[in-house]
């Protein structure tokens, strides 16, 4: 089945947020702990510059397979060049390329937008996720040791860098 990577609308947040969920409520690649809503979050898609901070979903012929964005990484107007990736993939769909189409698409969306930095914060070191992240050219530049609690765990995170500016 082909796969295309698209904007997101309002229309795909259900399936979006489901994925998101089940890392919400199982895993560890985010922090949050409270489920997103369609209607009630319904602002974390509609509230973004869609060119500087897009959301991408991979549509699998009518499923949406992914998806990912681009955030942004302070409110502080000094770092308006750098944007916060995130790519989060269906169980059923990993292992696939999707997850790397998504992260291809969130880099040139980036460089279109004139961004000069990505970062990534890859909690417990998750390998898959470190090795996607470098497997379009992000490096590791630090670990925040212990600065997250999740189900009763303190987890290290790690954080990656892409510098689309060439320096």
């Amino acid at each position: 089945m082909r796969t295309t990577i698209r904007d997101a609308t309002l229309a795909d947040l259900p399936a979006v947020f489901a994925i998101y969920n089940e890392e919400v409520l199982h895993g560890t690649a985010t922090f949050d702990t409270v489920q997103r809503e369609p209607g009630r979050d319904d602002a974390w898609l509609t509230d973004r510059h869609p060119a500087r901070h897009p959301v991408l979903v991979a549509d699998a012929g009518g499923d949406v397979a992914g998806w990912a964005s681009l955030s942004q990484w302070s409110d502080r107007r000094g770092y308006d060049r750098t944007a916060e990736s995130s790519v989060y993939v269906h169980s059923a769909h990993r292992s696939q390329g999707i997850g790397r189409a998504l992260l291809l698409a969130l880099v040139e969306r980036a460089k279109g937008a004139g961004l000069g930095v990505l970062v990534a914060r890859i909690a417990d070191a998750r390998q898959a996720s470190v090795a996607l992240h470098e497997s379009v050219g992000f490096a590791r530049f630090g670990t925040q040791r212990r600065c997250g609690e999740k189900f009763g765990r303190l987890l290290d995170v790690e954080l990656m860098d892409l510098h689309l500016d060439g320096n």
